[in-house]
């Protein structure tokens, strides 16, 4: 039987393992030298210098940016509901009001039309996500943030080096988080990094995640421990160097699929937008579920389902959505499949991927 061909694959090397020893042999693991070092290298390859800080995830980057941009009680944030939960998740911690809209069928991002018609005079921000790698669709989203006096922020946890019109993604917003999960484009075991507009905003990013201090002792605010280590901090500093190439690898693997796939909807990307694959997300229009059996199980080929329950459907959010339809969430909850497009794809893979894919989808599944 042939190889199973995974959805998504970590590239941990001999590098990131030497970059962990080395912090070790030296003796400071907490957040230090190397976390300082890696803020200003990310914030140098992929943000063009704006103030950067690392956190311990990149729900706690989204938590501590909105937590320092001003969001609290009585406010309401714009977000989707076709996201990981982490989305709306912190946008409830800060004691705000996640206000959830429809997506546009193309990016799966926010519906500037649905955007607008949800401010309200307690709207605060507004939380696009550039989700699977395609940049949101900002010069519109900006346009309505600055229309009603509210900021917007963006979740970038998939879209590392995504751009649109030539400025990179990330700093477009108030606020910005990267995650650097395992299964993103780059990682550092785990962690975040937030990217901010404002130096005073970045020192509140800092405060928030060190206990609300500065310097030992003197706690400014009330905080979290959200530190990034210095051993996650090397990891993701080795990470780096590779990051360019691996993503212009799911790039070229990414146009092997469009030009090959039949019978499933591949993803269109914008004018003027650079989408970095972190995810690979055709439609299938007809049972869904049974494509994504038939494939590993006829196939030996692995797919994900990012995100069959959407937020305002889930017990936890759905109390701020009551009686919400969202039919383009609904629709594509229903419908999408991440096909594999990492890295470590060969050439092989990928020709399998095709035609498996070509197989079941003219089966029918």
């Amino acid at each position: 039987m042939a190889e199973f061909i995974p959805p998504a694959k970590p590239i941990i090397g001999d590098e990131e393992r030497e970059a962990v020893d080395r912090v070790l042999r030296s003796g400071m693991v907490a957040q230090g030298p190397e976390v300082a070092a890696f803020e200003k290298e990310f914030a140098a390859h992929f943000v063009e210098g704006r103030p950067t800080v690392a956190v311990n995830s990149g729900t706690a980057g989204l938590h501590l940016g909105l937590l320092a941009a001003g969001v609290g009680p009585g406010d309401e944030v714009i977000v989707p509901s076709f996201t990981f939960a982490a989305t709306g998740n912190s946008v409830a911690l800060t004691g705000a009001t996640p206000v959830f809209v429809d997506i546009e069928p193309e990016t799966f991002s926010l519906d500037p039309a649905a955007v607008e018609a949800a401010v309200t005079t307690k709207t605060r921000g507004i939380l696009p996500v550039h989700l699977y790698g395609h940049p949101a669709r900002l010069r519109e989203l900006s346009a309505i943030a600055e229309k009603h006096g509210v900021d917007l922020y963006e979740d970038a946890a998939q879209a590392h080096g995504a751009s649109l019109d030539g400025r990179p993604v990330g700093t477009w917003g108030a606020f910005a988080m990267f995650s650097l999960y395992p299964t993103k484009n780059m990682t550092s075991g785990e962690g975040g990094m937030v990217t901010l507009a404002d130096e005073s905003v970045a020192r509140g990013v800092r405060l928030l995640r060190n206990q609300g201090m500065e310097k030992q002792y003197e706690n400014e605010v009330v905080g979290f421990n959200a530190r990034m280590t210095d051993i996650h901090a090397a990891i993701g500093r080795v990470q780096l160097t590779k990051v360019g190439a691996w993503t212009e690898q799911r790039r070229a693997n990414a146009a092997f699929l469009d030009a090959n796939l039949e019978g499933v909807v591949v993803p269109p990307v914008a004018d003027g937008a650079v989408h970095v694959y972190h995810q690979y997300t055709v439609r299938v229009e007809d049972d869904r579920d049974g494509f994504v059996r038939a494939l590993k199980e006829e196939h030996q080929v692995g797919s994900g389902v990012y995100y069959p329950i959407p937020n305002h459907r889930l017990p936890s959010l759905a109390p701020y959505a009551p009686g919400l339809d969202l039919p383009v969430t609904e629709s594509a909850a229903r419908q999408v499949v991440s096909l594999p497009v990492h890295p470590s794809l060969t050439q092989g893979d990928l020709e399998r991927i095709v035609s498996a894919v070509n197989a079941v989808a003219g089966a029918g599944a």
